[in-house]
């Protein structure tokens, strides 16, 4: 049960920006800011048993180390600049998919990290809600930048990502090949403790709170 707790809102997030809006296709490559998160360690997860190569940031040399364990090709922001780490690992090609929770002047440095007809998913603001960007750079690689929220959408819709899940997410959980990453479990009446602990910063994967 802790397992599956960890599960549903990760897995609905990756799968619909991701691999819906963002249309990750067979043989493209991904990049994903926060790889060592919950939602990013999945999104890396699903990338790589998907075939992918996969690119990840992350903020410590040991949330590098648990992102290359999981098949990433990993890069310490605070060590080196992304955009330039990811344009020499390709050979200038740039990656095809970002997903990006950072936001801010991230954005800006997304669409330099781009392939031709790139694409940058947005779910989350943590490094500001406003972004300056070059529109002709965005025009000159035909880049796509979209976002979402997944909280306010229909049943229908919700049930759409769902139905997607369980045939191709599902059976990876099933036999083992993925596993969500939790770096600790608190109960319930300790969710102060928990929220203290995702402010350090320095948590690898999920924290669940369990109810008796």
């Amino acid at each position: 049960m802790v397992e599956a707790a960890a599960l549903p809102e990760a897995a609905m997030t990756v799968w619909s920006n991701v691999f819906m809006a963002a249309r990750l296709a067979e043989g493209e490559t991904l990049l994903v800011h926060g790889g060592a998160s919950g939602v990013g360690s999945c999104a890396v997860q699903y990338g790589v048993a998907l075939g992918h190569r996969v690119f990840a940031t992350a903020g410590s040399d040991a949330k590098c180390e648990a992102v290359r364990k999981l098949g990433a090709e990993a890069f310490n922001y605070r060590a080196e600049d992304f955009v330039t780490a990811v344009q020499t690992a390709t050979d200038r090609r740039g990656v095809d998919v970002i997903l990006d929770m950072v936001g801010g002047d991230y954005v800006a440095r997304d669409l330099h990290a781009l392939a031709m007809d790139g694409r940058v998913s947005l779910i989350a603001t943590q490094g500001g809600r406003r972004a300056e960007i070059d529109l002709a750079l965005l025009m000159r690689k035909r880049a796509v930048i979209t976002g979402s929220h997944l909280r306010p959408r229909t049943a229908a819709q919700k049930a759409e990502i769902v139905i997607a899940l369980r045939e191709k997410i599902w059976p990876l959980y099933q036999s083992g090949w993925i596993r969500p990453l939790i770096h600790a479990v608190f109960v319930l009446e300790d969710a102060a403790k928990a929220h203290r602990e995702l402010e350090r910063g320095e948590h690898i994967g999920k924290l669940v709170l369990t109810v008796e």
